[in-house]
């Protein structure tokens, strides 16, 4: 019989400086998940990346906004929802930043990396902001 996922959830003011104390968080979870050397990595750069665009991009750097983080952790895998109280994009609108012509953005890969690293990567939105959930399986 499988155990209850646990949740670990934090809120955070929409600034930047906030983004240290969210990449300990996570690199203790993956820790704590018995994750690979490079899975405790690209944990934190999915992390840090989805929170980064939901101050960023979400909430525009609004302090009086917050960002939601949850992780539920079970006995081989991590479940992350970032929810940021912005009015949502569309994720089939963002440019392709394999295309030549983006190479050289500063910007634009936030979502192509979270995909590239995590096994699932879905959105949700609602008049109350915009949700991305991913998931990462324990390789091995």
């Amino acid at each position: 019989m499988s155990q209850k996922p646990q949740e670990i959830s934090v809120t955070i003011s929409s600034q930047l400086k906030e983004l240290n104390r969210i990449e300990r968080l996570t690199e203790k979870i993956a820790k704590k998940l018995d994750f690979s050397e490079d899975q405790q990595d690209n944990l934190a750069i999915a992390v840090t990346e989805a929170v980064g665009n939901a101050i960023v991009h979400g909430n525009k750097k609004d302090p009086n906004k917050k960002v939601y983080i949850a992780f539920q952790l079970g006995e081989d895998w991590v479940e992350v929802s970032v929810r940021d109280e912005g009015e949502g994009f569309d994720p089939n609108t963002l440019s392709n930043p394999l295309d030549p012509n983006n190479l050289m953005k500063e910007s634009g890969r936030g979502i192509f990396i979270l995909k590239s690293l995590m096994d699932d990567v879905s959105f949700s939105f609602t008049p109350k902001g915009t949700t991305i959930r991913f998931t990462m399986k324990k390789k091995g």
